[in-house]
């Protein structure tokens, strides 16, 4: 074969030829692929440079929500010292540190953004529900009082009880932000505390089933949470 014979190879006839028909091809896509990157990431970050004003949902959600999570707290170290049920125990050590460490990224959010740990507006404005009472779910100082004086399985079946609802309020307020926001960060931590807190109800329930004594209110504590669930997610 002489060097005249391999000319088409490299021609416009030849394989040479057909591959380099695809460059142009590919350096678009690439090209293309690497703008849709980058423009996302200045989505992002203009997102996250651009901070959330005092009354926006993001700061509602981060002030109303660290003061239903301090209030979980406080429930669940009351029970950690008064229950004889490992599982309960253990439940409330875990909502402890989850919420606590949940109340501070929120707490740092704000001070990022320049804003105050609390505003002037009313509790769930944010989510077209102002309040001057306590946002749905929170025990009440009676309750609380109630729960410390308890304890074994009655301090056990109170304490299901209250958290059970003070996590239904929350998985609503979680989703409602989702509703309202952008920003990156307070959608991984709504969705984590949806994802969580509804996995927590569930395992509450079961606790609540195996406790005794449970049946004498549960009847009544249920009616109570669907009608508190249904309200709120009528206001998102």
């Amino acid at each position: 074969m002489n060097a005249v014979s391999l000319l088409p190879s490299l021609t416009h006839d030849g394989p040479v030829a057909r591959v380099w028909r695809w460059v142009p091809l590919t350096v678009l896509a690439v090209a293309a692929f690497v703008a849709a990157v980058a423009a996302a990431t200045l989505t992002i970050d203009r997102i996250r440079d651009h901070h959330p004003g005092e009354r926006s949902a993001e700061a509602g959600f981060a002030r109303d929500m660290a003061v239903h999570h301090a209030q979980a707290v406080e429930m669940a170290e009351l029970v950690r010292d008064r229950t004889d049920n490992p599982a309960v125990r253990t439940l409330a050590v875990d909502i402890t540190l989850t919420q606590q460490a949940q109340i501070g990224r929120m707490q740092g959010w704000l001070d990022s953004w320049g804003l105050p740990m609390s505003g002037g507006r009313p509790p769930m404005a944010w989510m077209g529900m102002p309040t001057d009472g306590p946002m749905p779910g929170m025990a009440t100082r009676q309750q609380l009082n109630e729960l410390a004086d308890l304890a074994g399985p009655a301090a056990d079946r109170r304490f299901l009880q209250l958290m059970i609802d003070h996590h239904r309020a929350g998985v609503a307020m979680a989703e409602a932000v989702l509703e309202h926001t952008r920003r990156p960060e307070v959608r991984r931590l709504a969705k984590a505390m949806v994802a969580s807190q509804t996995s927590e109800i569930a395992a509450m329930q079961d606790l609540l089933d195996a406790t005794p004594g449970a049946g004498e209110s549960q009847s009544g504590e249920r009616r109570n949470r669907n009608t508190t669930s249904h309200k709120m997610k009528g206001h998102q």
